[in-house]
């Protein structure tokens, strides 16, 4: 028996076997992102040594999880992708991001904040129950990155980069406002009276995004 069967007929020790080992989670919240080269996911996982990263990227192709491909000329670079079968783990990992967060307050010493770890979170914060048929799009600007949020017909998708055509611009300029938001521990018109947070658009879209996106 390989190391990494656990003996067991169950679907949970199945999916264990397939994503169990340390980093394939981190690897596939990157993934869902969007397709990434070997570079772009060791820059969102700078702990991760390259041999591991390598090991586990190819585990995932064996599980039919992920895959790769050329990109054509003239990028001339080879991405990694999640398979239909890989992107049905999101609501599992949703779900357990949303479990986890419970537990966040401030950042460990030595935790980064990444652009891939800041789009989870607006997975697990955001509530579909709170926008059915809503159409609209965030641009999220954090200083060192910047996210893009759509929303179409109440359905999510988050992306890193600028929106093409937001409704409206967050930027944070000091502190947390985004997550105090998010949180409810400040309302909209506290964070903008304060200066923490600036926005361009309709600022009724602002108290929208606290309604949609909340832990």
């Amino acid at each position: 028996m390989a190391s990494r069967e656990y003996g067991q007929f169950c679907g949970l020790a199945r999916a264990m076997e397939m994503v169990g080992e340390r980093w394939s989670m981190l690897i596939i919240r990157n993934l869902l992102i969007g397709p990434q080269r070997f570079t772009d996911l060791h820059k969102g996982l700078p702990a991760i040594p390259t041999n591991i990263l390598s090991a586990r990227l190819k585990q995932l192709e064996e599980a039919g999880l992920a895959t790769r491909r050329a990109l054509p000329r003239p990028e001339r670079a080879v991405v990694y992708e999640l398979t239909d079968y890989g992107r049905d783990l999101e609501p599992a990992l949703v779900a357990l991001g949303r479990w986890g967060a419970r537990t966040l307050t401030e950042p460990r010493p030595g935790e980064l904040v990444t652009a891939e770890s800041v789009a989870m979170s607006f997975r697990t914060a955001y509530r579909p129950e709170a926008a059915p048929g809503v159409t609209v799009g965030y641009e999220v600007r954090m200083g060192d990155f910047t996210l893009r949020l759509q929303i179409s017909d109440g359905e999510l998708m988050v992306g890193i980069g600028p929106h093409p055509a937001p409704d409206l611009v967050i930027e944070r300029l000091a502190g947390h406002p985004v997550r105090e938001l998010m949180g409810g521990g400040r309302t909209p018109d506290e964070l903008l009276g304060d200066g923490s947070l600036r926005i361009e658009g309709d600022p009724a879209l602002l108290g929208r995004f606290a309604e949609m996106f909340r832990f």
